[in-house]
């Protein structure tokens, strides 16, 4: 199997499959991977959380009685559109130019769900396994991971050895990444005449209130040795229908970054008590965020083999952008967790989205490499 495909022959061809996100349509994509992992010995778990919209399970069984819990690989096939700005490559034709592929979902994160699944072809002409190999691929993951969130309510999931996800990290072996909380902040007044202000309660001055509260806010915790510390951006701001009214609604977009020490419960009963019972907190985004210490045993195997593979030293660092890890790693007993792809993290959302092609080749090996080793 592994001499028929590539880790670029298969990027491109799941490029050519449009899995923008919204509508989300990724079923074909989904059933053009199962053809490839039943055949090499894969069982395979559908989960239909919308209609065309599945995560799919692929188990590689141990042959021999299991020393440790599965290794997993896990990946999303669904992208984001492809913006107002024109593309100067067809985005889903898997154009190569001067060593790039292009591409939406090239770097997010096609070429990494295309370099574990050639791992997985790869570990499954092993004849002797002493673990389980697992592969989960999820849907929905760039509209707040709700493929992922909808897989953690059923009963279909494992605790696992360790997590690899697949994001692009230009093949840097990531310990974690920040936690994601966005919120509106809702603020309701009382209509009046714009003559007569007085006769109302302005919605928009009770949130530039709390807009102030939050602009010399203090979460009251040290910045993380690797992540550095929490962040909190006030990104818009929506109120009032005409000038000449009292606007009885206000809402504002805010979006904070939490660190190791933190949890997003935790900062939204803080900034409740900040705010005072008044505002009300409308989630929109709630991803906790995600770290394994580089002091981990996996994570020093993982320096180890990236070190010896790729030829670079090991670098502790975490990704700034959140991953299904988020609800992953606690729903398999927290695992320790590698968030490392080919894919290119400038890349991901922009116009002429790219991957550079002699990326994928080494991360396949690394892939194999961690698999291998876990299944010895």
């Amino acid at each position: 199997m592994t001499d028929r495909i590539t880790g670029l022959d298969l990027t491109r061809r799941l490029i050519a499959f449009d899995t923008i996100n919204p509508p989300g349509d990724e079923a074909e994509c989904f059933k053009y991977l199962a053809s490839l992992l039943e055949p090499a010995g894969y069982v395979l778990t559908w989960h239909d959380w919308r209609p065309n919209r599945p995560n799919l399970i692929a188990r590689l069984p141990a042959t021999e009685p299991a020393k440790r819990a599965p290794l997993v690989y896990s990946g999303h096939v669904d992208t984001v559109p492809l913006g107002q700005a024109k593309w100067s490559v067809a985005p889903f034709a898997g154009e190569i130019r001067e060593g790039r592929l292009y591409g939406r979902g090239t770097s997010d994160m096609k070429a990494g769900v295309a370099a574990f699944v050639v791992t997985a072809l790869r570990l499954a002409e092993i004849p002797e396994r002493h673990a389980e190999i697992q592969l989960i691929i999820t849907s929905g993951e760039e509209t707040g991971c709700e493929g992922a969130l909808a897989l953690a309510e059923t009963d279909l999931l494992d605790d696992a050895a360790a997590l690899v996800i697949a994001e692009p990290t230009d093949n840097r072996a990531l310990c974690g990444h920040k936690g994601a909380l966005w919120m509106n902040l809702v603020h309701e007044g009382v209509t009046a005449h714009g003559s007569m202000p007085d006769k109302g309660r302005n919605a928009i001055f009770a949130a530039v209130e709390s807009i102030e509260r939050l602009r010399s806010h203090d979460f009251g915790i040290k910045p993380h040795q690797v992540m550095g510390g929490p962040t909190l951006n006030v990104g818009n701001m929506s109120a009032g229908l005409n000038v000449n009214s009292v606007p009885d609604l206000a809402r504002v977009g805010v979006d904070i970054r939490s660190v190791v020490g933190q949890t997003n419960a935790q900062i939204r009963e803080d900034l409740q008590r900040l705010l005072g019972s008044d505002v009300r907190l409308e989630p929109l985004t709630d991803m906790d965020n995600v770290y394994t210490d580089f002091d981990d045993p996996w994570m020093r195997q993982v320096f180890a083999v990236t070190e010896e593979i790729l030829g670079t030293a090991p670098e502790v660092a975490t990704a700034t952008y959140f991953t299904d890890a988020s609800v992953l790693k606690p729903a398999m007993g927290n695992p320790p967790t590698l968030i490392m792809g080919p894919g290119a993290m400038a890349m991901a959302h922009q116009t002429d989205e790219y991957c550079e092609v002699a990326l994928i080749d080494p991360c396949v090996e690394v892939f194999t490499r961690l698999g291998r080793d876990h299944i010895a």
